[in-house]
């Protein structure tokens, strides 16, 4: 099947790699830190660094193709599927390369645009394409609704696969018309209908199990052991966790004091730099108390953003989990925490900040 298509194969991929070609060609253009997060209220509530967003995404996007269009071929009941149905399978992911780099990018270069719109359209067009195409789609272990019912039983899964393929194509218009909503409506909205468009399948299959079963014509054949199943799962599995490896363990905080200010720069959040005049007051603590985040990124080794907690009430925290020092910085009646990775490098860099302000 990969030779039948290699082209397409070929010019898909190149497609999802198209972002990273051009963010280098305007490398100079983006910052350093770029948006790659935004919570359910449009605010940007996690960065990354130019380097991942420009050539990390996309080289992430293209690994999760690869390995999706790999255990399709493998599949031995896909041996004779419907060609478009493959072909979708070649196509959603540069579609979503696309529009996710495009955005990054726009909104990295100061453009206005709403995370929720995109959204939105990203999430219309992806269910009325495959809607549109799921009827076509013959029993497989890979592509569409796979459940026991569906596996089982070629007349559920035929019956299955016609209903979610209407459900699906008008569940794709809703959302596309959620973008001329009010934002909190249309979030509100397009979750209802994501729960709706997920579930119905399976009920639906259910029920028809379950009519088949009253009628005496269930004809059930038991699932043999798919070891490209087990393989795909052990893979997928391996891959998830190390992508939250590396989100949870990774990433750096770097305090560069300057003649008349200091910047930081932190993995996942973007830069920030404070004059040395602004500065109202400063000290150095043993411990202090965390509180919870608002918005940012928090992991098992970084917490960065906006935090709130008892005394401080709203503050803006760059910070190590592994070390209970850090400094608080008090700016025009906004504090700021920081700290370096271990209690001496803390300190060092106060006596180091304590210098600049004399």
């Amino acid at each position: 099947m990969i030779r039948t298509h290699k082209w397409k194969l070929l010019l898909s991929s190149l497609l999802i790699l198209l972002p990273s070609f051009l963010g280098l060609i305007f490398w100079d253009s983006l910052p350093a830190q770029m948006a790659t997060h935004w919570g359910i209220d449009g605010a940007a509530d996690g960065w990354s660094s130019r380097a991942f967003a420009v050539i990390g995404i996309p080289l992430l996007l293209l690994l999760i193709h690869w390995v999706c269009v790999f255990f399709t071929v493998k599949d031995p009941k896909n041996q004779g599927q419907n060609r478009k149905v493959f072909g979708l399978v070649l196509w959603i992911i540069p579609v979503v390369s696309l529009f996710a780099s495009g955005f990054l990018y726009a909104v990295a270069t100061g453009k206005e645009f709403s995370p929720m719109i995109l959204l939105h359209v990203v999430l219309g067009l992806l269910f009325v394409a495959i809607g549109n195409y799921l009827p076509k789609c013959k029993q497989n272990y890979t592509i569409g609704i796979k459940i026991k019912w569906t596996l089982e039983n070629e007349e559920n899964w035929n019956a299955t696969h016609r209903f979610c393929g209407r459900i699906w194509v008008m569940g794709g218009l809703m959302l596309l018309l959620c973008v001329f909503l009010p934002e909190k409506v249309g979030i509100l909205v397009s979750a209802a209908a994501l729960v709706v468009l997920v579930a119905s399948p399976v009920l639906y299959s259910w029920r028809y199990h379950k009519k088949q079963l009253r009628e005496g014509t269930a004809v059930i054949t038991p699932l043999p052991k798919n070891k490209t199943a087990v393989t795909a799962a052990i893979v997928i599995t391996a891959l998830i966790l190390i992508l939250v490896g590396l989100l949870m363990f990774t990433g750096s905080i770097t305090v560069t004091p300057g003649e008349t200010s200091f910047t930081i720069e932190a993995s996942f959040s973007p830069d920030l730099t404070i004059a040395y005049d602004e500065i109202d007051a400063m000290e150095y603590r043993e411990h202090d108390e965390v509180g919870s985040r608002t918005y940012g990124f928090a992991s098992a080794r970084l917490l960065t953003g906006s935090f709130h907690n008892n005394e401080f009430g709203d503050y803006t925290r760059y910070s190590y989990t592994g070390c209970d020092t850090c400094i608080v910085l008090t700016s025009d009646g906004k504090t700021l925490v920081l700290n370096a990775p271990d209690e001496d490098a803390t300190k060092a860099l106060f006596e180091e900040l304590q210098i600049r302000l004399s």
